[in-house]
């Protein structure tokens, strides 16, 4: 199989990058480029591009090959330097990309399997991730702990299945039969569940109470979205 190396655009480096990654005004930069350009008899203006200002000004920068920005950086401070450098080598990276091409029809069914294993493995990846980014956009719309019946609805599955389902897994549990739902300790403990005293009744203040309420947190949440996925309630 032949590899080839081919270019993408040409690698250069405006003067108003090279400000940034310096520290230095762009007006002194651009002095700097006249200088030394000036100095080797090389007309700057072929390098210079106009782009608008913060106020709508237009103004010039200086775009150039990567032997002007290192002729110019020459007089700059060694750390300077390097982030200019390290840069430089970043962009060099990014335009040159490797093709590799079939020499013969056997290398060309060896590429397109290859090709097929990795879509394969590309779309089992999505697949396993699937249930964790839908929990996270349910999650998303929470805030808080909430309730059972709440997290129900962020679920989209009714109140009643949750609550069998939380109890048949053991995450709540009643002491008797009539008694609030309360939380397992080890559901406590993960964070999962917690209790919360809420204030129940209506009408007049001295028929309100508080009673002690079991509450899904976010994680609770993600977690139960990734675990009830694909189960039929």
């Amino acid at each position: 199989m032949n590899t080839l190396v081919a270019p993408s655009n040409t690698v250069s480096m405006s003067s108003r990058e090279i400000a940034d990654l310096t520290g230095k005004h762009h007006h002194h930069v651009v002095r700097d480029i006249k200088r030394d350009l000036g100095q080797m008899n090389v007309d700057v203006s072929r390098f210079g591009c106009i782009y608008l200002d913060g106020a709508g000004r237009k103004q010039t920068e200086y775009m150039l090959a990567p032997d002007l920005v290192m002729t110019v950086l020459t007089g700059y401070s060694v750390p300077l330097r390097h982030r200019v450098v390290t840069r430089l080598m970043e962009l060099e990276k990014v335009s040159r990309y490797t093709i590799s091409m079939p020499s013969n029809f056997a290398e060309a069914l060896q590429l397109a399997a290859d090709q097929a294993k990795q879509n394969a493995s590309l779309h089992q990846v999505i697949q396993q991730q699937a249930p964790k980014v839908q929990a996270l956009e349910r999650l998303s719309a929470t805030d808080g702990s909430i309730c059972i019946t709440s997290a129900a609805k962020q679920l989209g599955i009714g109140p009643l299945k949750l609550f069998k389902w939380l109890s048949d897994n053991r995450w709540i549990y009643r002491r008797t039969s009539f008694a609030a739902w309360s939380a397992y300790q080890p559901r406590l403990t993960s964070g999962l569940l917690e209790h919360k005293l809420v204030t129940v009744g209506k009408g007049a203040e001295e028929n309100l109470k508080v009673v002690e309420q079991v509450m899904v947190t976010r994680k609770g949440i993600t977690t139960l979205a990734e675990q009830l996925q694909g189960n039929s309630l």
